[in-house]
């Protein structure tokens, strides 16, 4: 199993190793959460890094959106962009030892960037963390990296097989609205727990 821990997460941030971050919320999760009508759900952003959905979503109303990394420098830079951001929302933990219950889990790039041998206990977590009737939604790459990850890939068998007996499927398709890098590359999910 490779080591991903706090170390490893941190060094990137130190030195400038953050190609995930494209330096504003992903447009297919920004998107998502304009068209929500009801604001006063709780939401998790896991592997948030700099947490731009985190800033967006606080910027459209959503009071009761946290953000949770295992590095604790994008956190503290995050809290000093966004003074007013509620400092006990800020969660410097490592997901899988994460306790809580939310109504909306959004995942963009999280998924890709852990051990891909970790992914059933990531997807057993997600159920766990998610309230009766809960959604996970976000985007998965669909696509293989010829490079040593993170991130890691993968494609629309194994992510059926990964997250079917735990979710309902309400969207799981190409993403029309990613970024252009990753255009054709990305599946937009829309899953509901079980």
């Amino acid at each position: 199993m490779l080591n991903l821990d706090e170390s490893f997460w941190s060094s990137r941030y130190q030195l400038g190793y953050t190609g995930w971050d494209i330096g504003s919320p992903s447009p297919p999760l920004y998107q998502y959460l304009c068209q929500l009508d009801t604001k006063n759900i709780t939401v998790l952003v896991p592997g948030a890094g700099n947490a731009h959905e985190v800033a967006a979503g606080w910027g459209l109303g959503f009071r009761s959106i946290y953000l949770l990394d295992i590095s604790d420098l994008p956190i503290y830079k995050f809290l000093e962009n966004i003074p007013s951001f509620p400092r006990n929302h800020a969660i410097h933990q490592d997901f899988f030892e994460h306790e809580g219950k939310y109504d909306l889990i959004l995942e963009q790039t999280f998924f890709c960037a852990i051990d891909p041998d970790l992914r059933i206990e990531y997807v057993k977590k997600m159920h766990s963390l998610l309230k009766p009737e809960g959604r996970l939604v976000g985007v998965l790459f669909d696509r293989l990296f010829q490079a040593a990850g993170p991130p890691f890939g993968g494609n629309t068998v194994e992510y059926r097989e990964l997250f079917g007996p735990y979710f309902e499927f309400e969207k799981f398709e190409s993403c029309y609205n990613s970024i252009p890098p990753r255009m054709g590359q990305e599946l937009f999910i829309n899953l509901k727990k079980n």
